[in-house]
């Protein structure tokens, strides 16, 4: 019988010093189950590698040019981060770690011990996450601040270039995310996706519908009609069905 394969994290490396990131992902090689899937040199790279790598921990410094660690954390808001842990020469920065929510801080250089603490928190804070269904809801801006939408109360989600439209019944919320990420996200939490540009939760699905040229289309709760690609429509029956139409 072959062995089950082990689950790997993923992890972003985000330091100014190419020496630094060379460091984490040596001592990150002594555990399988996170995998580095990309390195930054300074914040604004780091804010646009949230976004197009997904990941599930990241390594970031402090000091970094133009934008600081503290400062990607308040640009994303800690509410859209990955498990953090960060990066410092200097333990004076501590306290505020905490206050921006890191899971941990290291101060470099870092030795293998104190690396393989950080290790046992991440796996621990990760592992739970999983089991409670961690990231069941979006931040998003809106004129009056910023709001959490619960993913149970979004009825379906939509390409909008950049951007991704999250509707509750007539009202739309736009989030800097591409709908490939979002699906990542969403990835367990009841939604299925209806074409190449639209995510439906299908339980609130009420109908599967056939149009006057022989298209389907998801009837939902709220009154929206989405419809379903043929390449599609087997798999978003199926979900349908299972989720209980």
């Amino acid at each position: 019988m072959s062995e089950t394969p082990m689950r790997k994290w993923r992890v972003l490396v985000a330091d100014d010093e190419p020496a630094a990131r060379r460091g984490v992902r040596q001592l990150l090689a002594a555990f399988p189950e996170f995998t580095v899937v990309g390195e930054c040199r300074d914040g604004r790279e780091v804010l646009a590698a949230l976004d197009a790598l997904n990941p599930d921990v990241v390594f970031l410094d402090i000091l970094m040019p133009e934008v600081d660690g503290f400062e990607v954390i308040r640009r994303r808001t800690p509410e859209r981060m990955p498990a953090v842990v960060l990066l410092t020469a200097y333990d004076q920065y501590a306290i505020r770690a905490f206050e921006g929510e890191a899971q941990d801080y290291l101060v470099k250089p870092v030795s293998e011990a104190r690396f393989g603490i950080t290790i046992r928190r991440l796996k621990k804070r990760l592992a739970a996450g999983a089991a409670s269904g961690r990231d069941q809801g979006f931040v998003v801006s809106t004129p009056r601040g910023a709001v959490v939408l619960p993913m149970g109360e979004i009825d379906w989600i939509e390409a909008a270039d950049n951007y991704a439209r999250l509707w509750i019944g007539d009202r739309s919320y736009l989030l800097r995310e591409s709908l490939g990420e979002l699906e990542r996200r969403v990835t367990g939490h009841g939604f299925a996706r209806a074409h190449r540009q639209a995510l439906v939760r299908v339980g609130g699905v009420r109908a599967l519908q056939m149009d006057r040229g022989g298209g389907l289309v998801a009837v939902l709760a709220c009154g929206a009609r989405v419809p379903v690609s043929r390449r599609r429509r087997a798999a978003f029956a199926a979900a349908v069905k299972f989720y209980g139409l």
